[in-house]
């Protein structure tokens, strides 16, 4: 069976704070002196995790339970990120952040593979399909454009025409790049907004549907499971399309609006809807199963890894749950005990979970034992920088982003 793959567009910082809000994460819980502008999170301070000791790349080891790892390296960057899983990647031996110039660095150097002015639009997606790496062209030409991620050559080119505008990428299978672009009307002006598949070989269109109006093209999060195209947006949407014709399966509302990811496993897409995290049948959108947290809290974004569903919720419990049934594996209180922040972006090396939060203050990347969900540390560059943390992984360094500092650590 394919890979589901996804990502999403339409970023602003209000759309950071739309998505804690939407989250039901409040005040306390955010445990942060957040005053309704990004730029005023509380950062750094009193109780936050004492920076790395200097190490050199011979190092080399996973850091003992307790203690944060040094660095393998520290990498300068030019990334515009807001905070979306998709805005770094690591793939061909590179890693890469969003941002102008896009940079690819070297995994295990940190030295500079290859540069891209004008490359992507800064903070736009990462899309990887079929060994190639699809962009939003930065230079605003209505064009998508595909590179070979080892070397930045471009392998592919595509435009959706010159009636509609920002055509912009939000999944891609083994077949199609899918995007959503702006119709525009005589006068320049756009009202509405079509979603359209373009052949990832050819890059000829194979499909375009208008959107309902009132829809928008920003905040699309999409993901792709064989014959099914599965999106959110911020109207409270949840649709799926046919993938070969574009024709809509089905759509329905959901309780809250999703202002992140969620996650398409097998049959099933799983949503997180405040307090519950819901699971439909990709066929029909018949409820599946449904996991509800405790009162008061809400589930923040999930992620499958390895064929499990890993979440946090705003009480700052961390769920590892079966994607297929919704029974949960087990439960993690350990950052409620210990007071740190949510993570809401996951990845997995060996026998441990790494988790990205969206706030900095006590937060950062945590590291948990996968079996059980133990706290075994938590990396934090003591930057003060109020972006969300960001990670990914080759399998053997975990890159950690955090503003413009790009930081690579042992596995």
């Amino acid at each position: 069976m394919s890979k589901a793959l996804g990502t999403a567009v339409g970023r602003t910082s209000r759309r950071r704070l739309l998505r804690l809000a939407g989250g039901g994460i409040t005040m306390a819980a955010l445990g942060a002196g957040l005053t309704g502008c990004e730029d005023e999170l509380a950062t750094g301070g009193e109780g936050s995790t004492p920076p790395p000791r200097s190490a050199s790349p011979e190092d080399g080891k996973a850091p003992e339970d307790g203690k944060a790892p040094a660095p393998l390296w520290t990498r300068s960057t030019s990334a515009q990120t807001y905070g979306d899983n998709d805005e770094l990647v690591a793939v061909d031996g590179v890693v890469i952040a969003s941002g102008d110039p896009l940079v690819a660095f070297d995994g295990a150097s940190g030295e500079e593979r290859w540069s891209l002015p004008d490359g992507a639009v800064p903070g736009a997606p990462l899309l990887l399909g079929d060994g190639t790496l699809y962009l939003e062209s930065g230079q605003y030409d209505g064009s998508v454009a595909g590179y070979v991620p080892g070397s930045g050559k471009e392998a592919w080119r595509s435009r959706l025409g010159k009636e509609y505008r920002q055509p912009r990428p939000v999944a891609v299978d083994g077949e199609q790049v899918y995007v959503i672009a702006e119709i525009l009307e005589a006068d320049g002006s756009s009202h509405t907004n079509v979603i359209a598949a373009l052949n990832s070989r050819t890059g000829k269109v194979a499909w375009k549907e208008q959107r309902d109006l009132g829809t928008q093209q920003n905040g699309v999060h999409a993901a792709v499971r064989d014959r099914y195209l599965v999106y959110t947006d911020f109207k409270n949407n949840l649709t799926v399309r046919d993938t070969a014709t574009g024709k809509q399966v089905w759509t329905q509302k959901t309780t809250k609006t999703s202002y992140g990811p969620f996650v398409v496993h097998r049959d099933l897409v799983i949503v997180p809807q405040g307090q519950r995290l819901q699971a439909f049948a990709l066929s029909d959108g018949s409820e599946k199963w449904s996991v509800r947290s405790e009162e008061f809290t809400a589930f923040r974004e999930p992620s499958l890894v390895e064929d499990v569903l890993y979440i946090a919720d705003s009480g700052r419990t961390l769920w590892a749950v079966e994607p297929g049934t919704g029974r949960k594996i087990w439960q993690s209180t350990e950052l409620k005990d210990a007071g740190g922040q949510v993570p809401r972006q996951f990845v997995k090396a060996g026998g441990t979970l790494y988790g990205a939060t969206d706030l900095d203050e006590q937060g950062g990347v945590h590291a948990f034992d996968a079996k059980a969900g133990g706290l075994r540390w938590t990396f934090n560059d003591r930057s003060g920088d109020h972006h969300a943390w960001l990670v990914a992984t080759d399998g053997k360094r975990v890159f950690a982003l955090h503003g413009k500092k790009l930081h690579a650590l042992p596995a």
